[in-house]
């Protein structure tokens, strides 16, 4: 037997009206002077674009209002304006954009793996710049002569591809490049080379066996 009877209304708010655009917002970027290169003032231009409403829609409202920024307020100038205006979701879209604050967890350097994790990411060094950080963390505390570091790192090198003491200045730099927040592990002895500093954050993982490198 079937049931003829009407389905019951629903309830609740699935019978309230649809929300409907009322109107909109529309910034224009555009200071004082830069509107005076133009040719017009910022009253001027309000002015016109009130007009314009009028002629397309007769009876529009409008509403002009001015954005104040500090001088020399960083970004683009439309920002600047929504920021001073306080455009609604314009903070919760920022904070949503933004990556999360990095969780620094500090540097490993893992002499048995030939790595260095950086907050848990294995940073991206050569085997060049791993054996030159090697090098000095072996000798960690004490000032490393550039010529030392020559002869020891590329003892091994053909002739033509042993770098000079100008060029370990270069391979310094990358490397500190590459250790990013950490790069000051690696510090300069003005007059006699580099020294590995090690900081509180900073453990180093050595082979099973010890090394007979360790100084």
């Amino acid at each position: 037997m079937s049931d003829s009877s009407p389905a019951a209304p629903p309830s609740g708010d699935d019978d309230a009206p649809a929300a409907q655009p009322r109107g909109f917002g529309f910034y224009v970027g555009l200071d004082e002077a830069k509107a005076a290169e133009a040719g017009i003032t910022l009253p001027e231009l309000v002015a016109r674009l009130r007009e314009l409403v009028n002629d397309l829609v007769p009876g529009a409202q409008t509403h002009a209002t001015v954005a104040i920024a500090p001088p020399g307020a960083g970004g683009r100038d439309i920002d600047v304006v929504r920021h001073a205006l306080h455009e609604p979701g314009l903070a919760r879209a920022r904070a949503e954009a933004e990556p999360a604050p990095r969780r620094r967890t500090g540097v490993v350097i893992d002499i048995s793996r030939k790595r260095v994790v950086l907050d848990g990411d294995t940073a991206p060094l050569t085997f060049t710049e791993f054996e030159l950080l090697q090098f000095l963390v072996l000798r960690e505390g004490r000032a490393v002569e550039r010529q030392e570091i020559i002869d020891g790192v590329w003892a091994d090198a053909p002739a033509d591809e042993i770098p000079n003491a100008r060029t370990i200045d270069v391979h310094i730099r990358r490397l500190r490049a590459k250790l990013g927040d950490y790069e000051d592990i690696v510090r300069t002895v003005r007059g006699s080379g580099y020294r590995f500093d090690r900081h509180a954050d900073v453990s180093i993982r050595l082979s099973a066996t010890p090394s007979p490198d360790i100084f």
